[in-house]
Protein backbone atom coordinates (compact mmCIF):
# COMPACT_ATOMS: atom_id res chain seq x y z
CA UNK A 1 0.00 0.00 0.00
CA UNK A 2 1.72 3.84 -1.37
CA UNK A 3 0.42 6.64 0.83
CA UNK A 4 -0.57 9.54 -1.52
CA UNK A 5 -0.93 13.14 -0.64
CA UNK A 6 -4.40 14.08 -0.36
CA UNK A 7 -4.29 16.29 -3.19
CA UNK A 8 -2.83 14.36 -5.83
CA UNK A 9 -5.60 11.50 -5.40
CA UNK A 10 -7.78 14.03 -6.35
CA UNK A 11 -6.08 15.65 -9.54
CA UNK A 12 -5.36 11.55 -10.37
CA UNK A 13 -8.98 10.62 -10.05
CA UNK A 14 -10.17 13.68 -11.74
CA UNK A 15 -7.61 12.99 -14.40
CA UNK A 16 -9.16 9.21 -15.10
CA UNK A 17 -13.07 10.32 -14.18
CA UNK A 18 -13.34 13.72 -15.83
CA UNK A 19 -12.97 16.28 -17.93
CA UNK A 20 -9.72 18.73 -17.01
CA UNK A 21 -11.84 21.98 -17.16
CA UNK A 22 -12.45 24.03 -14.28
CA UNK A 23 -15.48 23.47 -11.90
CA UNK A 24 -17.67 26.13 -11.96
CA UNK A 25 -21.18 26.01 -11.43
CA UNK A 26 -21.61 26.52 -15.41
CA UNK A 27 -19.00 24.16 -16.52
CA UNK A 28 -20.63 21.30 -14.59
CA UNK A 29 -24.06 21.87 -15.44
CA UNK A 30 -22.88 21.45 -19.46
CA UNK A 31 -20.69 18.04 -18.31
CA UNK A 32 -23.69 16.77 -16.76
CA UNK A 33 -25.68 17.46 -19.28
CA UNK A 34 -23.39 16.31 -22.18
CA UNK A 35 -22.49 12.70 -20.18
CA UNK A 36 -25.25 11.79 -17.68
CA UNK A 37 -27.64 13.66 -18.89
CA UNK A 38 -28.00 15.33 -15.09
CA UNK A 39 -27.76 11.96 -13.43
CA UNK A 40 -25.06 11.55 -10.95
CA UNK A 41 -23.04 8.26 -11.46
CA UNK A 42 -20.91 6.50 -8.95
CA UNK A 43 -17.49 7.67 -9.92
CA UNK A 44 -18.83 11.44 -9.37
CA UNK A 45 -19.85 10.38 -6.13
CA UNK A 46 -16.83 8.83 -4.54
CA UNK A 47 -15.29 11.79 -6.05
CA UNK A 48 -17.61 14.24 -4.56
CA UNK A 49 -17.10 11.83 -0.61
CA UNK A 50 -13.25 12.27 -1.55
CA UNK A 51 -12.78 16.04 -2.01
CA UNK A 52 -15.01 16.48 1.48
CA UNK A 53 -12.54 14.40 3.19
CA UNK A 54 -9.47 14.32 1.23
CA UNK A 55 -7.13 15.41 4.05
CA UNK A 56 -7.60 11.83 5.74
CA UNK A 57 -7.93 9.67 2.58
CA UNK A 58 -5.95 6.55 1.67
CA UNK A 59 -6.20 5.12 -1.93
CA UNK A 60 -5.35 1.45 -2.37
CA UNK A 61 -6.45 1.70 -6.37
CA UNK A 62 -6.72 4.19 -8.47
CA UNK A 63 -8.94 1.87 -10.75
CA UNK A 64 -11.76 1.74 -7.71
CA UNK A 65 -14.20 3.98 -9.12
CA UNK A 66 -14.26 2.65 -12.94
CA UNK A 67 -14.89 -1.19 -11.22
CA UNK A 68 -17.98 -0.08 -9.38
CA UNK A 69 -19.60 1.40 -12.81
CA UNK A 70 -19.82 -2.23 -13.95
CA UNK A 71 -22.11 -3.86 -11.70
CA UNK A 72 -24.55 -1.39 -12.08
CA UNK A 73 -24.63 -1.73 -16.60
CA UNK A 74 -23.98 -5.51 -16.26
CA UNK A 75 -27.72 -5.91 -14.05
CA UNK A 76 -29.12 -3.23 -16.60
CA UNK A 77 -28.70 -5.47 -19.41
CA UNK A 78 -29.22 -8.50 -17.71
CA UNK A 79 -32.66 -6.75 -16.81
CA UNK A 80 -32.91 -5.75 -20.34
CA UNK A 81 -32.31 -9.29 -21.86
CA UNK A 82 -34.81 -10.59 -19.22
CA UNK A 83 -37.82 -8.00 -20.33
CA UNK A 84 -36.88 -9.63 -24.12
CA UNK A 85 -36.92 -13.25 -23.03
CA UNK A 86 -40.54 -12.58 -21.03
CA UNK A 87 -41.73 -10.72 -24.74
CA UNK A 88 -40.65 -13.79 -27.30
CA UNK A 89 -41.71 -16.56 -24.31
CA UNK A 90 -45.36 -14.77 -24.55
CA UNK A 91 -45.51 -14.99 -28.22
CA UNK A 92 -44.50 -18.00 -28.57
CA UNK A 93 -47.16 -18.99 -25.82
CA UNK A 94 -49.82 -17.52 -27.77
CA UNK A 95 -48.35 -18.77 -31.24
CA UNK A 96 -48.77 -22.23 -30.31
CA UNK A 97 -52.07 -21.79 -28.34
CA UNK A 98 -53.54 -20.35 -31.66
CA UNK A 99 -52.22 -24.08 -33.55
CA UNK A 100 -53.59 -25.76 -30.46
CA UNK A 101 -56.97 -24.63 -31.48
CA UNK A 102 -56.96 -24.93 -35.18
CA UNK A 103 -55.99 -28.48 -34.42
CA UNK A 104 -58.83 -28.78 -31.92
CA UNK A 105 -60.97 -26.83 -34.43
CA UNK A 106 -60.13 -29.70 -37.86
CA UNK A 107 -60.46 -32.58 -35.00
CA UNK A 108 -64.22 -30.94 -34.56
CA UNK A 109 -64.74 -31.30 -37.94
CA UNK A 110 -64.03 -35.10 -37.84
CA UNK A 111 -66.27 -35.64 -35.49
CA UNK A 112 -63.21 -35.64 -32.90
CA UNK A 113 -64.83 -33.98 -29.87
CA UNK A 114 -62.82 -35.56 -26.97
CA UNK A 115 -60.06 -34.73 -28.97
CA UNK A 116 -60.98 -31.75 -29.81
CA UNK A 117 -61.45 -30.77 -25.85
CA UNK A 118 -57.86 -31.70 -25.12
CA UNK A 119 -56.56 -29.29 -27.59
CA UNK A 120 -58.71 -26.22 -26.50
CA UNK A 121 -57.18 -27.16 -23.11
CA UNK A 122 -53.90 -26.89 -24.64
CA UNK A 123 -54.02 -23.73 -25.75
CA UNK A 124 -56.39 -22.41 -22.92
CA UNK A 125 -52.94 -23.68 -20.93
CA UNK A 126 -50.73 -22.03 -22.71
CA UNK A 127 -52.09 -18.65 -22.43
CA UNK A 128 -54.00 -18.27 -18.85
CA UNK A 129 -51.58 -15.77 -17.60
CA UNK A 130 -51.40 -13.45 -20.65
CA UNK A 131 -54.15 -10.50 -20.91
CA UNK A 132 -53.50 -10.00 -24.50
CA UNK A 133 -55.36 -14.03 -24.73
CA UNK A 134 -58.92 -13.03 -23.72
CA UNK A 135 -60.58 -12.95 -26.98
CA UNK A 136 -58.46 -16.47 -27.39
CA UNK A 137 -59.43 -17.99 -24.49
CA UNK A 138 -63.32 -17.04 -24.93
CA UNK A 139 -62.90 -18.75 -28.09
CA UNK A 140 -61.34 -21.89 -26.84
CA UNK A 141 -64.28 -22.11 -23.83
CA UNK A 142 -66.92 -21.60 -26.22
CA UNK A 143 -65.56 -24.15 -28.99
CA UNK A 144 -65.34 -26.21 -25.62
CA UNK A 145 -68.80 -25.68 -25.12
CA UNK A 146 -69.90 -27.02 -28.53
CA UNK A 147 -67.85 -29.86 -28.59
CA UNK A 148 -69.77 -30.97 -24.85
CA UNK A 149 -73.00 -29.81 -26.64
CA UNK A 150 -72.76 -32.44 -29.49
CA UNK A 151 -71.52 -34.93 -26.60
CA UNK A 152 -74.78 -34.46 -25.30
CA UNK A 153 -72.90 -33.28 -21.60
CA UNK A 154 -75.56 -29.97 -21.48
CA UNK A 155 -74.45 -28.66 -18.51
CA UNK A 156 -70.49 -28.50 -19.18
CA UNK A 157 -71.87 -26.95 -21.92
CA UNK A 158 -73.55 -24.25 -20.06
CA UNK A 159 -70.06 -23.69 -17.95
CA UNK A 160 -67.96 -23.14 -20.99
CA UNK A 161 -70.25 -20.95 -22.05
CA UNK A 162 -70.64 -19.16 -18.79
CA UNK A 163 -66.52 -18.52 -18.42
CA UNK A 164 -66.66 -17.69 -22.59
CA UNK A 165 -69.17 -14.77 -21.66
CA UNK A 166 -67.45 -13.62 -18.35
CA UNK A 167 -64.57 -12.88 -20.68
CA UNK A 168 -66.59 -11.60 -23.36
CA UNK A 169 -69.94 -10.10 -22.19
CA UNK A 170 -71.23 -9.11 -25.67
CA UNK A 171 -70.34 -12.82 -27.42
CA UNK A 172 -73.43 -13.38 -28.91
CA UNK A 173 -72.26 -17.30 -29.68
CA UNK A 174 -71.67 -18.07 -26.53
CA UNK A 175 -75.26 -17.16 -25.52
CA UNK A 176 -76.67 -18.95 -28.41
CA UNK A 177 -74.87 -22.34 -27.46
CA UNK A 178 -75.75 -21.83 -23.70
CA UNK A 179 -79.58 -20.97 -24.93
CA UNK A 180 -79.34 -24.01 -27.11
CA UNK A 181 -78.19 -26.43 -23.59
CA UNK A 182 -80.45 -24.59 -21.33
CA UNK A 183 -83.41 -25.92 -23.66
CA UNK A 184 -82.16 -29.40 -23.95
CA UNK A 185 -82.40 -29.41 -19.88
CA UNK A 186 -85.75 -28.09 -20.04
CA UNK A 187 -84.26 -24.66 -18.06
CA UNK A 188 -86.71 -22.42 -20.13
CA UNK A 189 -86.71 -19.64 -18.13
CA UNK A 190 -83.09 -19.75 -18.71
CA UNK A 191 -82.99 -20.36 -22.21
CA UNK A 192 -85.52 -17.25 -22.29
CA UNK A 193 -82.85 -14.99 -20.83
CA UNK A 194 -80.33 -15.98 -23.03
CA UNK A 195 -81.77 -15.25 -26.08
CA UNK A 196 -83.45 -11.87 -24.95
CA UNK A 197 -79.32 -10.98 -24.56
CA UNK A 198 -78.82 -11.59 -27.92
CA UNK A 199 -81.73 -9.55 -29.36
CA UNK A 200 -80.32 -6.73 -26.54
CA UNK A 201 -77.35 -7.08 -28.84
CA UNK A 202 -78.68 -7.58 -32.43
CA UNK A 203 -82.13 -6.64 -32.90
CA UNK A 204 -82.86 -8.02 -35.71
CA UNK A 205 -81.39 -11.19 -35.29
CA UNK A 206 -85.27 -13.10 -35.76
CA UNK A 207 -83.80 -16.62 -34.78
CA UNK A 208 -83.74 -15.31 -31.12
CA UNK A 209 -86.63 -13.41 -31.59
CA UNK A 210 -88.19 -17.00 -32.88
CA UNK A 211 -86.96 -18.70 -30.13
CA UNK A 212 -88.76 -16.34 -27.43
CA UNK A 213 -91.37 -16.93 -28.95
CA UNK A 214 -91.33 -20.48 -28.90
CA UNK A 215 -89.70 -20.87 -25.11
CA UNK A 216 -91.81 -18.32 -23.24
CA UNK A 217 -95.62 -20.56 -23.29
CA UNK A 218 -93.22 -23.59 -22.21
CA UNK A 219 -91.29 -21.73 -19.34
CA UNK A 220 -94.65 -20.14 -18.25
CA UNK A 221 -96.26 -23.93 -18.22
CA UNK A 222 -93.46 -24.85 -16.50
CA UNK A 223 -93.75 -22.06 -14.17
CA UNK A 224 -97.22 -23.36 -13.33
CA UNK A 225 -96.56 -27.20 -13.06
CA UNK A 226 -93.56 -26.44 -10.31
CA UNK A 227 -96.40 -24.43 -8.40
CA UNK A 228 -98.83 -27.01 -8.23
CA UNK A 229 -95.66 -29.36 -7.47
CA UNK A 230 -95.43 -27.51 -4.71
CA UNK A 231 -98.47 -26.59 -3.56
CA UNK A 232 -99.52 -30.37 -3.41
CA UNK A 233 -96.01 -30.96 -0.91
CA UNK A 234 -98.00 -28.60 1.51
CA UNK A 235 -100.90 -29.62 1.07
CA UNK A 236 -99.24 -32.91 1.76
CA UNK A 237 -97.08 -31.38 5.20
CA UNK A 238 -100.51 -29.48 6.31
CA UNK A 239 -102.53 -32.47 6.41
CA UNK A 240 -100.25 -34.23 8.23
CA UNK A 241 -99.94 -31.89 10.97
CA UNK A 242 -104.07 -30.70 10.93
CA UNK A 243 -105.23 -34.37 10.63
CA UNK A 244 -103.89 -34.60 14.52
CA UNK A 245 -107.10 -32.07 15.06
CA UNK A 246 -109.61 -33.74 12.95
CA UNK A 247 -108.82 -30.76 10.54
CA UNK A 248 -107.47 -31.29 6.65
CA UNK A 249 -106.55 -28.81 3.91
CA UNK A 250 -109.30 -29.98 1.72
CA UNK A 251 -111.87 -27.42 3.42
CA UNK A 252 -109.38 -24.69 2.41
CA UNK A 253 -109.80 -23.22 -0.72
CA UNK A 254 -106.67 -21.51 -3.06
CA UNK A 255 -107.63 -18.45 -4.90
CA UNK A 256 -104.98 -17.34 -7.45
CA UNK A 257 -104.89 -13.44 -7.94
CA UNK A 258 -104.59 -12.50 -12.05
CA UNK A 259 -102.44 -9.51 -11.47
CA UNK A 260 -99.83 -11.12 -9.25
CA UNK A 261 -99.97 -14.87 -10.01
CA UNK A 262 -100.32 -15.46 -5.93
CA UNK A 263 -102.53 -17.49 -4.12
CA UNK A 264 -104.63 -16.70 -1.08
CA UNK A 265 -105.98 -19.39 0.86
CA UNK A 266 -109.62 -19.36 2.95
CA UNK A 267 -111.31 -22.21 5.24
CA UNK A 268 -114.85 -23.91 4.14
Amino acid sequence: MVLIESTKTVEEILIKNEPKPSLQPETMSAIDGNDSDGFETASEREISDEEDDSKNDTVTSQEEPHQSDKPEKKEEQIELIREGEVIIDQEKAMEEANEAKVEGNNLFVNGLYEEALSKYVLALELVKDFSESIELRSICHLNRGVCFLKLGNYEETIKECTKALELNPTYSKALVRRAEAHEKLEHFEEAVTDLKKILELDPSNDQARKGIRRLEPLAAEKREKMKEEALTKLKEMGNSILGRFGMNLDKFKAVKDPNTGSYSFSYQ
